[in-house]
């Protein structure tokens, strides 16, 4: 009787250590999905902002609040919100 209950303790710690380890590798995955994502967002916002910036001769003679206000009123256009529609409904369509 001594021998299956130590045998089953064993099989117990065995299984713990095993879980411990999964549980380990989770996080170690989860935190590799969050370092790409990061990577790509960052990627893709620099990438987006020099698009902005080539439309401008002299970048760095405008303020992030001009970049802003320029942004929300060419945003605001009925047909740029228009062509924003279109552009994802497109997108949804190849999905």
């Amino acid at each position: 009787m001594n021998e299956k209950l130590e045998k089953i303790n064993r099989e117990l710690e065995w299984s713990e250590a095993k879980l411990r380890r999964a549980e380990d590798e989770v996080k170690i995955l989860e935190h590799q999905m969050k370092q790409l994502t990061r990577k790509e967002r960052t990627h893709r916002l620099c990438n987006r902002g020099a698009m902005v910036e080539s439309y401008f001769p002299n970048p760095e003679a405008v303020t992030d609040e001009q970049i802003k206000m320029i942004l929300n009123v060419l945003f605001h256009r009925s047909d740029t919100k228009q062509l924003i529609e279109t552009v994802l409904a497109e997108n949804h369509k190849k999905e």
